[in-house]
C-alpha cells in the first residue's frame, strides 16, 4: 500500500520535533558553568592534553548515558573528548549550595579508552572554592 503525502508530512514533522527536543539540551550544556569550568581545567593540564594529542575535540554528551545527571544541587557529566593520539571521557562532578547559587567543581578526571585515568581537578576542604590540581 502506498503511503499518503499527509502521513509522510506528519512523520517528518514528528521526527523534526524529536530531533529538536534532543538537540536542545546539547546546546545548553556548553553554556553551563560546571561544563565550562571542567573544560578550562582540562585545558590547564598539559599531561591530559598530551595524552589526547592535539587538536582537542569535545563531542556531544550521550544523553541516554545514566552517568549524565543534573538536578537543582548536583551535576555529573561524562563529556566525550578526543585528540590525535587517543580518546576518552572527561568525568565531571559539581555541586552548589542552593538553587541559583554558583556551581563549584568537586572533581574532574580524564579516563582514556585504554583505562588510564588522569586527575584534572579535585576540590579540597582547605581551599574551598579554589580547588586544587593534583
Amino acid at each position: 500500500s502506498a503511503t499518503s503525502p499527509q502521513t509522510l508530512t506528519f512523520c517528518t514533522l514528528v521526527l523534526e520535533k524529536v530531533n529538536e527536543q534532543l538537540s536542545f539540551p546539547q546546546k545548553l550544556f556548553p553554556r553551563a558553568s560546571y561544563y565550562q569550568s571542567a573544560l578550562e581545567q582540562l585545558h590547564s593540564r598539559p599531561e591530559a592534553l598530551e595524552a589526547l594529542g592535539p587538536p582537542l575535540s569535545v563531542h556531544y554528551l550521550h544523553l541516554t548515558d545514566r552517568y549524565n545527571f543534573v538536578d537543582i544541587a548536583d551535576a555529573q557529566l561524562k563529556i566525550p573528548v578526543s585528540g590525535s593520539k587517543s580518546e576518552g571521557h572527561l568525568y565531571v562532578s559539581s555541586s552548589r549550595d542552593a538553587p541559583f547559587k554558583r556551581w563549584h567543581l568537586q572533581e574532574v578526571f580524564l579516563q582514556l579508552k585504554d583505562g588510564q585515568q588522569i586527575p584534572v581537578f579535585k576540590r579540597s576542604a582547605e581551599n574551598g572554592d579554589e580547588g586544587k590540581k593534583d
